[in-house]
């Protein structure tokens, strides 16, 4: 694409928006110096392509839809028809899936949709059209009581959060967590790893009516055929969240039996992270929940976001071409050096390595929590983001790990030797930083200091790496 396209593109976007509300066009234009100028590791980020972005900025957003194709409850819904038909195309091609549902707005939503759905699927209770007739917000703990029992008081078995599982997986205080009786499965105390007979064994005591495979914080793959036969032995339902590595089973570094879509009932994913789109989720189906996934709107969702749903048809036409291929498999090489990186220089890893995207920094050997380190690292421009690690003694808040990811820094063209030196960096931060005290004097686990130009150093370093793989390279605005 031209680059003087582009940046007239947007230049004269943010001149529009600086017309009515200037704070807003200088904020946006801050973010994306913020962006060039700063070591993005969040393993949940990502850059998304100029076509992506631009999509989302279309009159698609002023149009209700609320219904599927064919079916809408607004009239005059003709092109976000089109435009819906063809993000599920795509999405059916590129996973090898039977059903694409691309309405949910987030990852959270899609998962509720399959909860949803694998609940009007399998059992059956009255209570349903008043449960889905509530404001979830009304709901109280009694009121979610109640409501389990009339479901037959279903049962979820998932990932713990300190093992690497998701909030949605069955974490207490999420929603997933009340509408379910729930248990979790944890990973192995000496090695972190899954233990598939463990997850077994839990299952056959458990006989939970949702297995949800998948994860959040975990640096290795996944056997999902091991997971269905789990779920088949005690008759669940097999749910895979794979909002995180969804870029590595598109990009087709995860298959056989590390691709889910063929394992699992129900696929979900949000499709940013490793993906490559825009902020927004996705349902995958086999054919048996197709219809219930269907309900979606207005089972859990209401009206869709019509210019979301273009952007994400846009995203995955990208994924569908050979140089998506290359990327993602650049993602997972990347993770290994910079996991290389770190453990040539005496860092802990969760895991000790990593099979994916992710590698899981644990920092108590430092003296920090997750959260100093986090912090001290933000100093020194590098952006990651804290994370607890198994059995974690700081909990969720604080923690003791850090999570980083290379799908961002990868899109910006950063290799193998590039990652090593990312590793010295954080290393370099880490070393040079020790725990603050709190006002009565005793150990803090939030406040730090950080040793004298220990930022300004690693800032220059990383700028020198930075400026040869620019962000949205060509992109000019004036």
């Amino acid at each position: 694409m031209d680059d003087s396209l582009i940046s007239s593109a947007y230049s004269q976007a943010l001149e529009v928006i600086a017309s009515v509300e200037p704070r807003i066009a200088a904020a946006t234009r801050q973010e994306l110096t913020d962006q060039r100028g700063s070591l993005k590791l969040i393993a949940s980020e990502n850059y998304a392509s100029p076509a992506v972005l631009l999509t989302m900025g279309t009159w698609f957003s002023d149009k209700y839809a609320e219904g599927t194709v064919g079916h809408r409850f607004y009239a005059g819904c003709q092109n976000v028809d089109t435009v819906e038909s063809l993000a599920a195309e795509h999405a059916r091609e590129l996973f090898g899936a039977p059903y694409a549902y691309v309405q949910p707005h987030s990852g959270i939503d899609a998962n509720l949709v399959a909860f949803w759905s694998i609940l009007a699927n399998r059992v059956e209770t009255p209570y349903l059209a008043k449960m889905q007739a509530k404001n979830v917000n009304e709901l109280t703990e009694a009121d979610w009581e109640t409501l389990r029992h009339e479901f037959g008081n279903q049962r979820l078995l998932g990932m713990s959060l300190d093992a690497g599982g998701h909030l949605t997986h069955g974490f207490r205080p999420n929603i997933s967590g009340k509408m379910f009786h729930q248990q979790q499965y944890g990973t192995d105390p000496g090695t972190g790893l899954l233990d598939y007979d463990a997850v077994a064994a839990k299952a056959r005591e458990f006989k939970p009516l949702v297995l949800v495979a998948g994860y959040s914080a975990y640096p290795r793959r996944v056997n999902f055929a091991k997971m269905r036969e789990i779920a088949d032995e005690v008759g669940a339902v097999l749910m895979v969240d794979m909002a995180h590595f969804a870029g590595l089973v598109a990009g087709k570094v995860f298959t056989g039996e590390e691709d889910p879509v063929p394992f699992a009932h129900i696929t979900t994913t949000t499709t940013h992270k490793s993906l490559r789109g825009p902020r927004g989720g996705m349902v995958l189906a086999q054919e048996e929940f197709a219809a219930d996934v269907d309900r979606g709107c207005p089972m859990v969702l209401g009206g869709p976001l019509s210019h979301v749903m273009a952007a994400k048809a846009v995203a995955f036409a990208e994924a569908r071409q050979p140089s998506f291929q290359t990327y993602a498999q650049k993602v997972a090489d990347n993770a290994k050096s910079l996991a290389e990186g770190f453990l040539t220089r005496g860092a802990n890893l969760v895991t000790g390595g990593t099979d994916n995207h992710i590698v899981l920094l644990d920092v108590s050997s430092y003296g920090l929590t997750g959260r100093q380190a986090e912090s001290a690292l933000l100093d020194a421009g590098v952006v990651t983001n804290r994370n607890s690690v198994p059995a974690d003694p700081n909990g969720a808040w604080y923690t003791s790990g850090v999570r980083l990811g290379t799908p961002a820094l990868t899109t910006r063209g950063f290799g193998h030797d590039e990652f090593d030196k990312v590793a010295e960096l954080i290393v370099d931060v880490l070393e040079h930083t020790e725990a603050g005290t709190t006002k009565a004097g005793g150990p803090s686990k939030a406040s730090y200091v950080l040793g004298d130009g220990v930022a300004d150093r690693v800032t220059s370093q990383s700028a020198e790496m930075l400026d040869k793989h620019p962000l949205y390279p060509g992109l000019v605005l004036s």
